[in-house]
């Protein structure tokens, strides 16, 4: 579980306006942060399976999104990729 420090860090480079906790972006880099906190996670903890099956429901919603800000913002798209370092 991250942080709302995390949260707020890793989402403010995508704010459209100051409360903006909702946009496509956001929910990315968001998801981004929880996706590294559980890697670290698993890699100590290697037989933790729920938290596995936890991850994998993450990333794919994640890809969903990504999938989603491709199709009506590649701009944005592009930003997103770029500064969270995501290969595609």
């Amino acid at each position: 579980m991250i942080g709302k420090e995390t949260k707020t860090a890793a989402s403010k480079p995508f704010k459209i306006h100051p409360n903006d906790t909702g946009s496509t972006a956001v929910q990315v880099a968001i998801l981004t942060a929880r996706i590294t906190d559980l890697s670290k996670h698993l890699a100590n903890n290697k037989k933790d399976h729920i938290s596995r099956v936890g991850l994998l429901k993450i990333v794919g919603q994640r890809r969903r999104l990504l999938n989603f800000l491709s199709e009506t913002d590649p701009k944005q798209y592009q930003k997103v990729i770029s500064e969270l370092n995501l290969r595609k």
